[in-house]
């Protein structure tokens, strides 16, 4: 029921050191800057077909919100159309998922796995 891997989340203490990192070395471009929710957000593309961004947000305001995201390794961010049976699906199996969230990307939920790692779902049209 999962489309694609849509987004890695990757958060930074320095926006620009980072940027600077993956845009020199690795060659991504920034394909948006922008704010979001009173944060800087970074998204990068490794060419202009990628599926898959890095996302860069900021650590320190990332664990303020204190939204049960781990900040200490990079989250991944999952893309649906069928979001409402996904996450029906998930909790009828016994699966530990998180409440919707609307965000400025949509609507969001997370979900666990056995060892608690957590990973995010957002609604794709």
């Amino acid at each position: 029921m999962l489309n694609r891997l849509d987004e890695v989340m990757i958060y930074v203490n320095n926006h620009d050191k980072v940027i600077d990192f993956w845009t020199t070395h690795l060659s991504f471009t920034v394909v948006e800057d922008t704010t979001e929710m009173d944060m800087r957000v970074v998204k990068l593309a490794p060419s202009e077909d990628a599926q898959t961004l890095i996302v860069l947000q900021d650590k320190e305001k990332v664990d303020a919100m204190d939204m049960g995201v781990s900040t200490a390794t990079p989250s991944l961010i999952f893309a649906t159309t069928n979001f409402d049976s996904l996450r029906e699906s998930l909790q009828e199996n016994g699966v530990e998922t998180g409440e919707v969230m609307t965000l400025p990307m949509g609507r969001v939920f997370n979900f666990a796995d056995p060892e608690q790692n957590y990973f995010a779902v957002k609604e794709v049209q």
